[in-house]
This record gives structure tokens, C-alpha cells and sequence, in this order.
């Protein structure tokens, strides 16, 4: 049985800027099985994430999709490779499906997830 979470106050929550973004290129890491590198338009700017999905999505199966991404988590090197985010995903307990959180349609790179 999994701990629950840890209570967070609201202004922590406020603190996480989540945006819109389109990916528009992916592949695999080089030096990391379990990674995938997005290239992303944020709508003003492009960046690079990592994500942990390469034993459930295909890069080709990413191009073009819309996610939500925390914008203003601090960049990491993860295996040689920056990343400037993190997109949000759902999973269950034991992590064997894992489905990427995707806004509704009409959402513009960019966009403020509130």
C-alpha cells in the first residue's frame, strides 16, 4: 500500500507554473534506456526535456502532441543530456501503464495550466 502524500499548503502549489506545450521532436536518449529527449514549443521559447517513457510510447507517437509541463522546475542533467522540465503523467501503482496528461482541445503552446 502506498504512504499517502504529504499535505502541501496552496501557496506551494501557486509556486508551479504549468504551461501548455507541443512537442516537436523526440527521441530516444543516447545514454539512458529508459528515457526519451522532447524537444518542446512552450509558445514564447523551445526546450529540451527528458522524460521516462521510453518503455511506453513510441518517439514517432509523441510528435505533435500537446502536454502539460512544469515550466520553471531548474534544469538537470540527466544522463548528459539538460532538461528544462517535466511534463505530468499518470500512472498506476505499480507503473506499468503510464498515460501523459494532455490538455483539451483549443489549447495554444503556452497556455497557463490553472
Amino acid at each position: 500500500m502506498e504512504t499517502p502524500p504529504t499535505t502541501i499548503q496552496y501557496d506551494d502549489f501557486a509556486k508551479l507554473d504549468l504551461r501548455v506545450a507541443t512537442i516537436i521532436e523526440c527521441k530516444p536518449h543516447p545514454n539512458a534506456d529508459k528515457l526519451l529527449v522532447l524537444q518542446i514549443d512552450l509558445g514564447t521559447e523551445k526546450r529540451q526535456i527528458c522524460a521516462g517513457l521510453r518503455q511506453f510510447y513510441q518517439p514517432e507517437q509523441l510528435v505533435g502532441k500537446q502536454i502539460v509541463v512544469v515550466a520553471n522546475l531548474a534544469p538537470r542533467t540527466m544522463r548528459g543530456e539538460v532538461s528544462q522540465g517535466m511534463l505530468l503523467a499518470a500512472s498506476n501503482a505499480d507503473h506499468g501503464k503510464v498515460i501523459i496528461v494532455s490538455p483539451g482541445e483549443g489549447a495554444e503552446p503556452g497556455f497557463k495550466v490553472n
